[in-house]
């Protein structure tokens, strides 16, 4: 006898508190704020300008002074709380569109221009966030910044040095939540979907592992057997045939015969909302009809010419396939889980693991910051 489902009015997915399993738990969870996290290219920010990034529902203002410093502080002027983003960035300050009111880098307010009604200057600051540039991205701090001296960027040796490799960065905003996004990029079995392209096929789980920061996993696979990505792998030099992939909380990446290889970066916006980071890069890629590799420069315009037409459709169709779980959770978040990949639960697992982790350092020792 079948099991039948029988669909009904939906409800509210449960909180992280009454969640009953690991799906459940992972899907309510947040992602720890005590980490650095990639927030916007560095080049989309330019002098005297003033952008709003979002980490789960905090607004955060990122301005670049006129010297070229960039800077962030909590997107609120305390006066009639309007978003700082509103406002104009002011040689090395940020002032708010209402009432001119300006703050400095370190989120002290510096002036405020209706001084006429003979009150000294408030005292207020605002909170601000430590801020570092790598790899062509702006990374930020958002928990307690006593903390950010612990955390690390991720390490990428192959893009930096005297011989960087050749490389590219895309990124998409997809209505899911962060661990739906880790569940698909660590979960071969979804080939079907990129039928088209070809990405990987046939893939095989042979090991996987797990422990409080990390899942660890390797696919016996075909990498890039699509029709026009398989001419420009040199698969005499690079073994193709496997993946090692990990989920490194809170950030993901793979390797590829030591050859291509890539990270995932996420920027959790909400509950629904997260901002995704792919970053590739390659020692070099295959002359077609030729036994040679091609140098660094030809190598990176390959790789420019295959990111509209290979890498943005194919990962396009992830946040395809990625709304629509999201909108089939928020119906169904009570169905049994069914999973037969046994990484799945693992992720899942690691993401509810690290946010329970935070919630029980905040509660222990809530982030205290000063107001004057």
């Amino acid at each position: 006898m079948s099991d039948v489902q029988n669909d009904t009015v939906p409800s509210i997915p449960p909180s992280f508190s009454a969640a009953k399993n690991a799906r459940q738990k992972a899907r309510a969870s947040g992602m720890d704020p005590d980490r650095w996290y990639a927030v916007e290219y560095d080049s989309a920010i330019k002098k005297g300008q003033v952008k709003e990034v979002t980490f789960w529902n905090l607004s955060i203002a990122v301005y670049r002074g006129e010297d070229g410093e960039l800077a962030a502080v909590q997107n609120r002027c305390p006066h009639r709380h309007l978003k700082l983003t509103h406002g104009a960035v002011e040689k090395c300050q940020l002032r708010c569109a209402y009432h001119g009111w300006s703050f400095d880098r370190n989120g002290w307010l510096t002036d405020y221009s209706h001084d006429s009604f003979g009150k000294s200057l408030i005292k207020h600051q605002l909170r601000t966030y430590p801020l570092q540039v790598r790899y062509g991205l702006i990374w930020l701090f958002p928990g307690d910044p006593g903390k950010a001296d612990e955390q690390k960027v991720p390490e990428i040796p192959e893009l930096i040095g005297d011989k960087p490799w050749a490389g590219f960065t895309v990124d998409y905003t997809w209505k899911t939540h962060h661990s739906m996004v880790i569940d698909n990029i660590c979960d071969f079995a979804h080939a079907f979907l990129h039928r088209k392209y070809q990405p990987f096929v046939d893939a095989k789980l042979t090991h996987y592992e797990s422990d409080h920061n990390r899942v660890y996993l390797t696919y016996d696979t075909y990498m890039a057997e699509g029709k026009i990505s398989r001419f420009f792998v040199n698969r005499k030099r690079v073994n193709t045939r496997s993946i090692e992939i990990c989920y490194e909380y809170p950030y993901q990446w793979s390797n590829t015969g030591d050859s291509i290889k890539h990270w995932c970066f996420l920027l959790p916006i909400d509950e629904k909302t997260t901002r995704v980071f792919f970053v590739f890069y390659f020692d070099s890629v295959k002359i077609p009809l030729l036994a040679m590799n091609a140098p660094k420069w030809l190598t990176q315009l390959v790789l420019d010419a295959s990111v509209p037409l290979l890498f943005k459709p194919l990962l396009a169709e992830d946040g395809i396939a990625l709304e629509a779980e999201q909108l089939g959770y928020d119906t169904h978040w009570d169905a049994a889980p069914i999973e037969l990949n046994p990484v799945v639960p693992l992720l899942q697992k690691l993401t509810a693991q690290q946010w329970q982790s935070y919630l029980d350092r905040a509660q222990a020792a809530p982030i205290r910051v000063t107001r004057q």
